[in-house]
């Protein structure tokens, strides 16, 4: 635990260096929120929750991008090979690249609250326990997704490559930038195969229904089982040696890690009720916009 904790502290400052983290925890987000939040909640404050929540889910999923590029770059230029010289292993070098990876995410999220408070008037806050659960299993289990394609991929390139592919389908296809009852029906019937899909609804549901955790207990799990599965098998899979290459059959092993949202997937457009949820959480922002004040009626001068 001692050496994970003081690797985790190197990893926090090797990471404040690296600009694609940069870019894609502070930077990205911060656009994206000024971005919706003037679009969707300039004329309707009751859309600022909602529209934090698609935010939250896009800041907690650049754990993702950031981290699998990260661990990569660092392979290349062969500082995996220096650390592999101290007592430490595969396990310990992952689980900080976690922390430091939640440790620096966390001021973002909070800056985001507060400029929806100060500058959109973010009235209520919704469940805040629910919240800070919800971006608490969200990084990890996307900084565990990251992981596990930093360990299944050869090059930065090749990173880059899966990582364009699979960011665009969290980003386009989930809710987190159009509300995912604006989606066609075959494409909301898709998303429920996303694990974006699950932190996004998650995220809406404590930000805007208020429910507690154990209302949303489909997502949490699905979530936590992903993240545990892809941990265990990219620790499994690291290598701390450029040279080192990984196969097909590894590659094959990694997609383990989306067999709880294919089980899922299924299962909701059968019987499922996250649509539903979702449709409830969109409407329900209309039903609460302030109604537009009269124009005063006066009385014409004689």
């Amino acid at each position: 635990m001692r050496n994970t904790w003081t690797l985790t502290k190197v990893r926090m400052r090797l990471a404040l260096r690296n600009r694609a983290f940069i870019f894609f925890s502070l930077i990205f987000p911060l656009t994206i929120l000024f971005g919706v939040l003037s679009w969707l909640g300039r004329r309707n404050v009751a859309v600022v929750p909602y529209a934090l929540a698609l935010v939250l889910s896009i800041t907690v999923m650049g754990s993702f991008w950031g981290l699998s590029v990260q661990l990569v770059t660092f392979r290349e230029q062969g500082i995996l090979r220096r650390f592999r010289v101290a007592p430490v292993g595969p396990g310990a070098m992952l689980a900080s690249s976690i922390l430091s990876n939640y440790f620096l995410t966390l001021p973002t999220v909070v800056i985001e609250f507060a400029l929806a408070r100060r500058i959109f008037h973010m009235s209520q806050w919704g469940n805040l326990g629910g919240v800070f659960f919800m971006v608490t299993l969200g990084i990890i289990t996307f900084a565990a997704l990251g992981l596990i394609i930093a360990s299944v991929t050869n090059s930065t390139q090749e990173t880059q490559v899966i990582n364009q592919i699979l960011w665009s389908a969290f980003l386009f296809l989930s809710g987190a930038t159009l509300p995912l009852p604006m989606l066609p029906v075959w494409m909301q019937r898709f998303a429920l195969f996303l694990p974006a899909t699950y932190l996004v609804t998650g995220l809406e549901r404590v930000m805007v229904a208020r429910v507690s955790i154990t209302q949303i207990g489909s997502e949490i799990v699905a979530l936590a089982v992903s993240a545990a599965i892809a941990f265990f098998l990219s620790q499994q899979l690291f290598r701390w040696e450029p040279e080192a290459k990984v196969g097909p059959r590894a590659k094959v092993l990694a997609t383990a890690t989306i067999v709880p949202f294919l089980l899922l997937g299924i299962w909701e457009n059968a019987h499922g009720s996250l649509r539903a949820a979702a449709r409830t959480d969109f409407l329900s922002i209309e039903r609460n916009a302030p109604a537009e004040r009269p124009a005063p009626i006066t009385s014409p001068r004689e």
